[in-house]
C-alpha cells in the first residue's frame, strides 16, 4: 500500500529560493546564478528591495554570505504585490494567510460596515488572485477595531473548522503588549474571572457566576509618567478579555473610553497591539511563529526627557 504523503502548505511563490555553499559576496552570488542578467540589473534588483537573504530585505551589494545562509529574489512585479494601508499580508500559503491589522479597522463586517473590513479587503484579494471571484476567506477569530497587530484567516471551511474546533490544542502563544493607566504595582500576575458577554460590554466576577473562565497573565515591562508598558499572555481568548482584566486589575487601558477613561488617551487610540502568534499549521503540523515589534509610539511614551 502506497504511504499518503504528508500535505504541503506551500507559501505563494514570491521568491526563488538559493542556498548559499560558500562565502563570497552578495553580487558574485547573484551573478553566478543569474549570468544572463548585467551587473546594472542586479544593482537595480537590489535597490528595488526585492532580494532577501535569511528573510531580511538586502541592498548591500558586497554584503558578506556565509555557508549554509538563503537568499530569496522576488519573482513578482511590485504591481502584483498586496499594498493596503490598512493591513499587511505577514505569511500565504494554500490554507491560510497571516496579517498584521492596523488600528481603526474591522475584523469582520457589522451592519453599519460591510466594505471597511480586514474580510472584506482580503476576499477581494483572494478573489482576484485565485482567479475565481467568488473565493472568500473564513473567519477564525477577531480583534478590536481599534486593536492592532496579528491574527489570521482561513482560505476554506474544513481549515476554518479545524482552527475553531482545535483552537486550544493549536495555538500555542498569543501575546498582546499594552499601555495602562498608573503604575504597575506588581512586576508579573495572572487575573482568573469569570466573563459574561453583553450586548455592549463584557462583565467579569471574581467567582464562578456562570460565565466563562477567563486567564490572562500579565508582566510589567516598564513604568513611567503615570503610565506602565505591559506584555499579556492569553490562556483563553474572549471577547475584550484584556480590556476587562486590566479594568479588574485597576489598571485599565490608555485610550479605553468603554473599561477606562476617556481623558487617559496619549496615543489617540486603544493602547493594544498583538505582537506575537504561534501555533501548529492546521493541515501540515508545522510549527509556524510571528512576531512584530512593539509599536515605536508605545514606547516613546517611556522614553526618558
Amino acid at each position: 500500500m502506497k504511504k499518503k504523503e504528508k500535505p504541503v502548505a506551500r507559501a505563494r511563490t514570491r521568491y526563488t529560493d538559493y542556498t548559499v555553499n560558500e562565502p563570497m559576496e552578495l553580487m558574485t552570488f547573484l551573478a553566478a546564478k543569474m549570468p544572463q542578467a548585467s551587473r546594472t540589473k542586479l544593482k537595480s534588483l537590489l535597490a528595488k528591495r526585492v532580494v532577501l537573504v535569511d528573510n531580511t530585505i538586502t541592498t548591500q551589494y558586497n554584503f558578506p554570505l556565509k555557508a549554509g545562509m538563503k537568499v530569496q529574489i522576488s519573482r513578482e512585479k511590485n504591481h502584483k504585490e498586496f499594498h493596503n494601508k490598512l493591513l499587511k499580508i505577514v505569511y500565504e500559503d494554500a490554507y491560510l494567510i497571516v496579517i498584521e491589522k492596523m488600528p481603526g479597522l474591522l475584523s469582520v463586517g457589522t451592519e453599519r460596515q460591510k466594505e471597511r473590513t480586514a474580510y472584506h479587503i482580503l476576499s477581494e484579494y483572494v478573489a482576484r488572485t485565485s482567479g475565481n471571484r467568488n473565493s472568500r476567506v473564513q473567519v477564525v477569530h477577531r480583534l478590536d477595531r481599534d486593536t492592532s497587530g496579528l491574527m489570521m484567516f482561513a482560505k476554506d471551511e474544513h481549515t476554518q473548522h479545524t482552527l475553531r474546533e482545535h483552537w486550544h490544542q493549536i495555538v500555542t502563544d498569543r501575546r498582546y503588549v499594552a499601555v495602562v493607566t498608573d503604575e504597575m504595582e506588581r512586576d508579573a500576575g495572572t487575573v482568573v474571572s469569570w466573563l459574561t458577554d453583553h450586548t455592549l460590554y463584557v462583565s467579569s466576577s471574581p467567582t464562578d457566576d456562570g460565565g466563562q473562565k477567563s486567564i490572562t497573565h500579565y508582566r510589567t515591562i516598564k513604568r513611567g509618567s503615570g503610565l506602565s508598558l505591559v506584555e499579556l499572555q492569553l490562556e483563553t481568548g474572549r471577547r475584550n478579555q484584556i480590556r476587562v482584566h486590566m479594568q479588574d486589575l485597576g489598571h485599565p487601558l490608555a485610550g479605553d473610553g468603554r473599561y477606562g477613561f476617556e481623558e487617559v488617551n496619549p496615543l489617540g487610540r486603544l493602547a493594544l497591539h498583538a505582537f506575537k502568534l504561534c501555533f501548529y499549521h492546521p493541515v501540515t503540523g508545522e510549527q509556524m511563529r510571528f512576531e512584530t515589534p512593539y509599536p515605536a509610539p508605545f514606547k516613546q511614551l517611556f522614553l526618558k526627557k
